[in-house]
């Protein structure tokens, strides 16, 4: 790999700000965001980079290029928490296998955040419509693993009634609903008058980016011990099975999809997890699945894993 990859994503300081926030933790420092401050930042960062995205594609011309990427997203979404459940029911109960698999195949909006980052720094141009293949890969990774515990467990209800209610759920889901949103309101809006909100929609991004991973890497490095309790079934599970998915679309893509940028996307898409849409469905879909086991994997692991080694590896994989 060529190193300065992988030096120049170590010294981005919203990188480092993660980093920070994990040293934090582990020295016991009462270093904290507020909840509060925490939400409406993860809120402002789906908001920004929807209408950044709408921005760019209704500058965009529908090629070959966009409906490939967005059937490798919804495909991706399928197979990954299909083939990632029966791996780990070799260790854990159904219901901790099927929101595991949700969350493996979901993505983490907050690493695709990271990734723009990173693109923008290393010059690498991308396609708006990848905003719009991140959110339609929310739900259906959702949804198959909710049938999946369904069809497996003899305690689930099977009733169509309660299926479609998690389904609603899942597309309801409020990030969801709110990078579509934004997604549209800037195809639609003008470029004059995206012009008038782009202080706060892109001046301010990086800054806002940078608080939010301090506040991921302070609450990565308290769960981290957690998840070390569950044994190494679950740590192997939060490292390997990103990596192959990240690298096997990273090599891939480049069958279907022509632009360096789009196949980075597409590959920490594949190689991310979702820990804020996902714990929440499971909640609903899934109460005997333990949480402490599911979201320090997607966001102690695999999180830190994906914006550290994950995206220079891929990238180079991508240009090798």
């Amino acid at each position: 790999m060529d190193l300065h990859l992988l030096t120049d994503n170590l010294s981005n300081p919203a990188l480092l700000f993660f980093i920070l926030g994990l040293f934090a933790s582990q020295i016991k420092s009462d270093l904290e965001i507020p909840k509060n401050s925490s939400k409406f930042i993860s809120l402002y960062l789906l908001f920004a980079i929807g209408f950044k995205g709408g921005q760019e594609l209704s500058h965009s011309v529908f090629t070959a290029d966009i409906y490939w990427a967005v059937f490798i997203g919804i495909a991706l979404a399928i197979i990954v928490p299909l083939y990632t459940f029966f791996i780990l029911r070799l260790k854990f109960t159904v219901e901790n296998a099927g929101a595991i698999a949700a969350a493996y195949g979901s993505v983490s909006a907050v690493t695709f955040v990271t990734a723009i980052s990173y693109l923008e720094m290393e010059g690498i141009p991308f396609g708006g419509h990848m905003v719009a293949v991140m959110a339609l890969m929310e739900a259906p990774s959702i949804i198959v693993g909710v049938l999946l515990m369904s069809l497996c467990s003899k305690d689930q209800d099977r009733s169509a009634g309660k299926i479609w209610g998690l389904v609603k759920h899942a597309i309801t889901n409020g990030s969801v609903i709110l990078i579509l949103g934004s997604l549209v309101i800037g195809y639609i809006a003008s470029d004059a008058q995206a012009a008038g909100i782009k202080p706060f929609t892109t001046d301010l991004f990086k800054g806002f980016l940078a608080v939010f991973l301090l506040d991921m890497g302070i609450t990565s490095g308290k769960k981290i011990g957690v998840l070390i309790k569950k044994g190494w079934f679950a740590l192997v599970f939060a490292i390997v099975v990103p990596l192959i998915n990240g690298c096997v679309v990273a090599l891939l893509s480049g069958c279907v999809i022509s632009e360096t940028g789009d196949r980075l996307l597409i590959a920490i898409l594949a190689a991310s997890a979702s820990y804020i849409a996902v714990p929440a469905a499971m909640r609903i879909a899934a109460p005997k699945a333990n949480p402490s086991l599911y979201l320090p994997m997607a966001l102690a692991i695999t999180f830190p894993l994906n914006i550290t080694l994950g995206l220079p590896l891929y990238l180079y994989l991508i240009q090798g």
